[in-house]
């Protein structure tokens, strides 16, 4: 490849870069829009009008075949009156919710149309209708039978389809009379099954909302439990009361034991001396003391004992005490056995207190201790005692559904005592409801017409050739430069080229006399439309140009077959009889054709030119001529073709072509899959690819033609080649 951009960059430089194209011609190129989907559509129907017409045809034959040959099937049918017409025969109403309800149906009518159609029903009929009809059985019937409601009446619709007329009334007379007594006898005694059902269950659910009616009001009894909240509420009152009643008690408890402390440090009971003593002295001191004690019992109860408020009391106290004393010693001689004695009573009353107030407490923190367990213990009551009253609810529920449900079969039953009516006979019809000829026709041809089409456009999306020139310019965003029509004669043109075969290369004037006849003898074979499609061709590619003329092109497409040599040589052809000096040079060594148009010898040409390394001046002597054309054939298939293509001889050879020459047109492989024709298109000012109608796959000439835009060779356009229009 770095080859290949030198020698474009060499060839620029001698100033014969590729010219520039035009403003107007490329904005006429661009691809336009279709016109819709219903234009492809239509297209796409035109192609593949001999496939849907093939498939329509086909399809429509058997569909008439299997109508023709179907039998002709019967309906009749009867009709029952399931419920009275009048509200009259109804018992009346009994609760409010059967006066909302008055005016509803009491027949599940889709229930009533399954048991109508159950073995246990029609196999009754069946064995009566056996004896007539041998062939009968319950499946048959069934699948013969159909059974619906007419609208929002009251009215049953029974049908039966055969294909013979007496079977028909026969088999609906039979299932009249059935479904008559079925109505009297199978009904009531389904409902009195009902019923008996129900009763039966009655018993156990009773005796279930008694055993949980009990159990309530054991459980009520047993707690004194009504109220969650509320009791709940009450207890945590109860515990307030009691936490207040405790702590008064720990306070007495307190004060008493700063009482007996003070007594037992003490070995008479001081308090008394005064009213055994005479004195005011005495007493006055004695009355202090008291008041003090009494202050140090009641401030104990709300201080500590080391507390400063106690200290200050106590040392009060002591210096009261230490008067007491001095008085005591005058008067202790006298009293210290009754002082000894009453402070013994004191001590013993303080005890006494004492323990009592223990026990009060203890009495008061059980009862707390026994509150607090009741009410954790009560939400789990809670939970029991709506446990049984949900289960009480249930079977309560329970009990009054059976009791309506006895209620309502009741009801039904007398209600069904009046018998369904036949209000329309068994009817035979006389015309056959299948097969609908002209229905199934016109639905057979619609059926294989839209088949045929789905067929079509099947295989028009596994299509990915290009059918026609609409779709070359809807899909390619390049110029269509001429529809080359299809030309059926020229394929008799070969025969002639290998009896008159060119038998070598050489100048000589029967060689140029020979190829002349040749070239003359193209003529005969070609059509106007074929001759003028290829002077089109090669005047558009002309005026491709808007700075230089276009001097030199390359021939190519995207797969092989294409008809890419025979475009080539004729323009080369066309191009030499409007008067310019024109080469035709095969490039296609893997499989040259133009000998083979030309009728050449193919033993010497390009491949030999190239190998050898023979200026260009030297070959044009050499090259087979007629006229303005020349031609330079391939040669021998080289091992390596692209090798040669590539090479440096190669790229000054086709630069002295393009000075010699007004137009050198170069036939050369396929693009894709190959190097050949991208290594062409470097030194010349373009490349023109045909596609064949039909012929040219869409993947491979967009292939082809991304190949050419990655190695930024210019592609004047696209030739449609074998329009058959």
């Amino acid at each position: 490849m770095e080859n290949n951009f030198s020698q474009v960059s060499n060839y620029d430089q001698n100033q014969n870069s590729i010219p520039a194209l035009s403003p107007q011609i490329v904005s006429g190129w661009e691809s336009q829009e279709g016109q819709g989907s219903l234009k492809k559509f239509f297209r796409v129907l035109q192609r593949r009008s001999l496939i849907i017409g093939g498939v329509t045809i086909a399809l429509m034959a058997g569909i008439a075949y299997v109508t023709m040959k179907k039998i002709p099937v019967y309906e009749g049918n009867f009709r029952l009156l399931v419920e009275p017409v009048s509200d009259d025969s109804k018992l009346p109403n009994l609760t409010a919710e059967q006066d909302d309800n008055a005016n509803n149906s009491v027949l599940d009518y889709e229930s009533q149309i399954q048991v109508l159609t159950s073995p246990e029903l029609i196999n009754e009929a069946v064995e009566d209708l056996k004896t007539s009809f041998p062939d009968i059985n319950y499946d048959s019937l069934k699948n013969s039978l159909i059974i619906q409601r007419v609208g929002d009446t009251k009215i049953i619709n029974v049908s039966y389809r055969s294909h013979e007329l007496q079977k028909i009334k026969t088999v609906l007379e039979k299932l009249a009379d059935s479904y008559l007594k079925y109505s009297l006898e199978k009904r009531q005694t389904k409902l009195s099954y009902g019923i008996q059902f129900v009763e039966k269950q009655l018993p156990a659910i009773r005796k279930r909302v008694n055993q949980l009616e009990q159990q309530l009001q054991l459980f009520r009894q047993k707690y004194n439990f009504i109220d969650p909240e509320a009791q709940s509420e009450q207890l945590k009152e109860e515990l307030n009361i009691l936490a207040e009643q405790r702590l008064t008690i720990n306070q007495q408890l307190a004060k008493s034991s700063s009482l007996l402390k003070n007594l037992q440090g003490e070995k008479v009971n001081l308090a008394s001396l005064p009213q055994q003593v005479n004195g005011s002295v005495y007493e006055d001191v004695l009355k202090k003391l008291r008041e003090s004690e009494i202050e140090i019992a009641k401030e104990s109860a709300r201080f500590q004992e080391n507390s400063i408020p106690i200290q200050v009391l106590k040392e009060k106290r002591q210096n009261m005490e230490s008067v007491l004393r001095q008085e005591e010693q005058r008067v202790k001689s006298l009293k210290l056995k009754e002082a000894q004695r009453l402070a013994d009573l004191k001590l013993a009353e303080v005890v006494n207190e004492l323990k009592t107030l223990e026990q009060q407490s203890q009495v008061l923190a059980q009862a707390e201790q026994q509150l607090d367990a009741k009410l954790k213990q009560l939400p789990l009551l809670s939970r029991q005692h709506n446990e049984l009253q949900r289960n009480l609810r249930v079977a309560n529920e329970s009990l009054n559904r059976f009791l309506g449900a006895r209620e309502s079969l009741q009801i039904k039953i007398a209600q069904t005592e009046v018998p369904w009516q036949l209000v329309q006979a068994p009817v035979v019809p006389q015309k056959p409801v299948s097969p609908n000829r002209s229905n199934d026709l016109i639905l057979g041809l619609v059926a294989s017409t839209l088949i045929a089409i789905g067929i079509a456009l099947l295989l028009e999306k596994l299509d990915n050739y290009y059918h026609s020139v609409d779709e070359l310019k809807e899909n390619l965003n390049l110029p269509i430069l001429v529809t080359i029509p299809y030309e059926k004669s020229l394929s008799k043109y070969p025969k002639y080229i290998q009896s008159a075969q060119i038998s070598d290369g050489s100048l000589s004037d029967d060689t140029s006399q020979r190829l002349s006849t040749l070239l003359d003898k193209y003529t005969q074979y070609e059509s106007a439309k074929f001759s003028e499609a290829l002077r089109v061709l090669h005047t558009n590619i002309q005026l491709l140009s808007q700075n230089e003329e276009i001097r030199s092109i390359v021939i190519s497409s995207a797969t092989f077959g294409e008809g890419k040599s025979t475009i080539a040589f004729h323009l080369a052809r066309t191009a030499a009889a409007m008067g310019k000096r024109v080469l035709l040079v095969d490039a296609n060594m893997r499989s040259p054709q133009i000998h083979q148009l030309s009728g050449i010898n193919n033993s010497w040409g390009l491949s030999n030119v190239i190998s050898e390394g023979i200026p260009a001046q030297k070959v044009i002597p050499e090259l087979t001529s007629v006229g303005e054309l020349s031609i330079l054939t391939a040669g021998l298939t080289p091992s390596d073709p692209a090798k040669l293509l590539s090479s440096k001889e190669m790229e000054q050879l086709m630069s002295d072509f393009r000075e010699l020459f007004d137009l050198v047109i170069y036939d050369a492989p396929p693009v894709v899959g190959l190097a050949d024709a991208s290594l062409l298109g470097y030194c010349c000012d373009g490349i023109v690819l045909v596609a064949r109608i039909d012929k040219t796959d869409s993947l491979s000439l967009d292939r082809a033609i991304d190949n050419l835009k990655m190695s930024y060779i210019p592609v004047l356009g696209i030739v449609a080649n074998g329009t058959k229009k």
